[in-house]
C-alpha cells in the first residue's frame, strides 16, 4: 500500500511540475474562473466544444500542487468527451473524494487522487477544476467558489 501511495504522490508532483494543457486557449467557446479560498488556488477554465464533445481543454492560474495537478488530469481526461460524460465523470470522482463510493479503479489515472479524502480540507483543492469544468459547460458567468 505504501509503495502505491508513494506512485500516487510522485504523479501528483509531476503534474504539479510539469502540468499538461497549462496554456492559453485562443480558440475556447466555454471559460469558467474558479477560486478556493483555503488555499488561494485561482485557475480560469478554457474549453473548445464542437458538435457536442470537447475537442480541447486548457487552464492557466495558481495553486498548490494538488490543485494544479487535478486541473491537468482533468483537462487531459475531458478531451474527447460529450459535456454529459463528463459531468458523469465529474460525478464519481466527486464520490471517490467524499466516500459515497468505494474505489476509484474505474477512474483509471484519477485514482491518483483517492487518498486526498483522508484530508477533508485538500479535497477542494482536487475539486476546484471540476467544479470550474462544470461552470463553463454551463456557460457561467460569474466565477465560482470552492466555499
Amino acid at each position: 500500500m505504501s509503495d502505491l501511495r508513494e506512485l500516487y504522490q510522485q504523479t501528483i508532483l509531476d503534474h504539479h511540475r510539469k502540468p499538461r494543457n497549462f496554456r492559453p486557449l485562443e480558440a475556447a467557446n466555454r471559460r469558467a474562473e474558479g477560486f478556493n479560498p483555503l488555499c488561494g488556488d485561482q485557475i480560469t477554465l478554457a474549453l473548445r466544444v464542437e458538435d457536442g464533445v470537447i475537442r480541447d481543454a486548457a487552464f492557466q492560474g495558481s495553486g498548490c500542487a494538488i490543485a494544479k495537478a487535478a486541473a491537468s488530469m482533468l483537462t487531459g481526461s475531458v478531451i474527447g468527451l460529450r459535456p454529459e460524460e463528463a459531468e458523469r465523470l465529474f460525478r464519481r470522482v466527486h464520490a471517490m473524494l467524499t466516500g459515497e463510493a468505494n474505489g476509484a479503479a474505474d477512474l483509471g489515472k484519477l485514482a491518483v487522487f483517492a487518498g486526498v479524502r483522508e484530508f477533508p480540507g485538500r479535497v477542494k483543492c482536487v475539486t476546484l477544476a471540476w467544479h470550474t469544468l462544470r461552470a463553463a459547460l454551463a456557460g457561467a458567468a460569474t466565477p465560482v467558489s470552492t466555499e
